[in-house]
């Protein structure tokens, strides 16, 4: 094969130009898995954003539920568009970094805007304003997400290697969310005699530490991938072009892709089913303590992570990627129906000793609560995390079917469908509430609890998730890409690039 080794040997497998392996240290996949959670930063900012709709903006619990829907919508809308662009980009900074920082800053300055300007407007301005702004946030939001998927078959295509980032991008969510709940649930106490979560205050606070911290991250991921973002290792070599009849032509054809969708957009439902509103109305309300929540999560928040990076970096590499998600979707029905059950048969409120404080007492829930949380959660994970590595190995796919290296259409293939899906999960939420007598306000400390809220509440943070594991299991059946099969095309796309490098 007539290769050249642009980049020192590390980068390499030893017989490169036989089997065209290409890989990275393995700082530079645990920083670039970085960009994903610079971006769920600020998604766990706008999990938030009902309380300032209903508390500034001046609308209802169904508008504001209905707004986050749209908008979702709305972020999907604009992937086929951005993908496009990436799959045409390649400039001296690469086909990726240049959406990773421009999507970063524009997050950045729209989510000040929405939460800083938003409220100080007239009345009647207020939600048009904030709509248009949240368009174009979406926007940003989207230039971001779609390099975490289109980057990745750049990045390695070592079998051993792939999975690997999700195992990264396990860990780092379990901690974000975890201790973001903490630090959340915290904020709000600090500024609860001015309105808790529907505070300026919180929201300036919550902003201020998500664009810092977002930006750090960001940064890091920029650095991790610059020496993989080049030609040379996009899928045949060379720079394709592409037109909009290989969208159509790849989603009507790849069978990895459709099954992947499949799978990850049902899932991901269910994962954002379990809104922020729904936890605080598991723990504040129906638990009866709003500081429990960060309590019992820095108990399960390391254990889970262990347990995610041991599922992922031994079953996904050890049996590949598809048997992975199978694995991890078992394990995580068993786990979630499980919780359901103890939730609605057992007592949440003997969790704590001091509602107040969030004092924990070791009674029978606790600690069933917490083995649980652990089991599902490494199981859960693996079934989650392992799609965006998964994604690579469809473009490698489509390499091999087709000839063609698309992975902006990859990326944007799976997150439009992803999105329009899981834009249905806050709407699922502020019915449910509404249904259970919430139509102005989310369930919070003191509220009454009812058997109804109580079901309702354990449906949405494990039942829904419960269906979005059943269809994983039906896509992975139909699913095309073994271990075995994920060799072959690997084989076939060496020789895709020795006959690229003789015609050019």
């Amino acid at each position: 094969m007539a290769k050249t080794r642009t980049l020192p040997d590390k980068f390499y497998d030893k017989n490169y130009e036989t089997n065209g392996i290409h890989r990275v240290p393995l700082w530079r996949i645990g920083c670039f898995a970085l960009n994903n959670t610079a971006t769920n930063l600020y998604m766990f900012l706008m999990n938030y954003a009902t309380y300032y709709l209903m508390g500034w903006v001046g609308v209802g619990m169904m508008v504001a539920s209905s707004l986050t829907m749209a908008m979702r919508i709305w972020d999907g809308v604009t992937d086929p568009f951005v993908g496009f662009m990436v799959d045409k980009t390649n400039g001296k900074f690469g086909k990726n970094r240049p959406f990773m920082v421009i999507g970063n800053i524009l997050l950045a300055v729209t989510s000040f805007v929405a939460f800083h300007v938003t409220h100080n407007l007239p009345q009647a301005a207020r939600f048009p304003f904030y709509v248009v702004v949240l368009m174009v946030y979406y926007l940003g939001y989207t230039c971001q997400c779609v390099v975490t998927k289109s980057a990745q078959s750049c990045l390695t295509n070592d079998p051993k290697q792939r999975p690997l980032f999700a195992s990264f991008d396990g860990v780092y969510n379990t901690v974000l969310f975890a201790g973001l709940a903490v630090i959340t649930a915290n904020i709000a106490n600090s500024y609860k005699d001015v309105g808790g979560y529907a505070s300026t205050q919180f929201f300036h606070t919550f902003w201020l530490l998500t664009a810092i911290a977002s930006g750090i991250f960001t940064l890091l991921a920029v650095i991790a991938i610059a020496p993989k973002d080049r030609p040379e290792f996009f899928g045949t070599g060379k720079p394709v072009k592409v037109g909009l009849k290989d969208y159509w032509d790849t989603l009507k054809n790849n069978r990895a892709i459709q099954m992947l969708v499949l799978s990850a957009s049902t899932d991901k439902l269910g994962n954002t089913a379990k809104t922020s509103a729904v936890q605080v109305a598991l723990f504040a309300c129906i638990a009866g303590s709003t500081l429990l929540q960060g309590n019992v999560t820095a108990l399960t928040t390391v254990p889970v992570c262990i347990l995610t990076f041991l599922c992922i970096s031994t079953l996904a590499t050890k049996f590949g990627q598809r048997k992975g998600m199978i694995i991890g979707s078992v394990g995580a029905l068993i786990g979630n129906g499980a919780l359901i059950a103890l939730w609605l048969l057992g007592d949440p409120t003997t969790m704590t000793s001091n509602p107040e404080t969030g004092a924990l007492n070791w009674g029978y829930f606790l600690i069933l609560y917490i083995v649980l949380t652990v089991l599902t959660g490494g199981f859960q994970n693996l079934a989650g995390n392992i799609v965006i590595p998964m994604t690579a190995d469809c473009a490698d796919y489509e390499v091999y079917r087709s000839g063609k290296y698309v992975p902006g259409l990859m990326g944007t293939l799976f997150s439009f469908v992803d999105k329009l899906v899981s834009s249905f999960a806050p709407m699922i939420a502020g019915v449910m509430f509404t249904a259970c007598g919430f139509a102005d306000h989310n369930p919070v400390m003191g509220d009454p609890v009812t058997m109804k809220l109580r079901i309702g509440t354990a449906l949405c943070a494990y039942g829904v998730i419960m269906i979005g594991l059943v269809c994983n299991l039906i896509a992975m059946h139909f699913y095309p890409l073994t271990k075995e099969k994920m060799a072959e095309i690997q084989d076939e796309v060496v020789k895709i690039k020795m006959a690229a490098a003789q015609n050019a």
